[in-house]
């Protein structure tokens, strides 16, 4: 891995945990230092298509990947698998802990959306023993977790992103819901095309 400055083309990904706000203040935080920190590790050993974890950041991991980008099959069945694995540790974490009634409220309080977004401008650059990320491409992924999406679980994808992709391609590979089209102005950065599709159908 590079430690200097130059920008690299780079996939970021970004699992975030919906509801997170809410659970750290209706309960106890014996319970949600635990759960919390537990989902995030289980996002992380899901891990199947060589991301690399730049930061944990409280209630999400920021993932990323320089040089070509996998097949989009490989990296939609990565999210599958991200939003899988989340839900059964969920339920491993309610019966774990189910001595404690506010255990009960884990699998309807907290959920998952996942951020895909590919750019040119991300640069990592080495701070102290870690490496980190800059770039304006950066900051539209972060800024990609606001956005005017209807659902509390969601895969989302940029479309700088998915026009690496061919439209046979993606169609042929999310098929489990409607991909939905729609766009997001920022300050200072201007419409961000995206799309994205409901995650929950994955668990019918």
């Amino acid at each position: 891995m590079k430690s200097n400055s130059k920008a690299e083309p780079t996939l970021i990904c970004i699992p975030d945990i919906s509801g997170f706000t809410k659970f750290m203040s209706e309960t106890d935080f014996e319970l949600s230092s635990k759960v919390i920190p537990s989902l995030l590790n289980q996002i992380i050993y899901s891990n199947e298509i060589g991301l690399k974890v730049s930061e944990i950041e409280g209630d999400a991991v920021l993932f990323f990947r320089t040089g070509p980008l996998p097949n989009f099959k490989e990296l939609v069945d990565q999210c599958r698998q991200f939003y899988i694995e989340f839900y059964r540790r969920l339920e491993v974490l309610r019966k774990k802990y189910s001595e404690n009634e506010q255990a009960l409220l884990i699998p309807s309080m907290l959920g998952l959306k996942i951020i895909l977004h590919y750019g040119v401008e991300v640069a990592p650059i080495k701070v102290g023993t870690r490496i980190k990320l800059i770039g304006e491409d950066l900051i539209i992924a972060h800024k990609l977790l606001k956005n005017e999406v209807p659902l509390d679980e969601y895969l989302l994808l940029s479309e700088a992103l998915t026009d690496e992709y061919k439209k046979t391609t993606i169609d042929n590979n999310i098929d489990w819901s409607e991909l939905i089209e729609h766009e997001t102005q920022y300050r200072h950065i201007g419409d961000v095309n995206y799309s994205y599709i409901g995650l929950k159908g994955l668990l019918e």
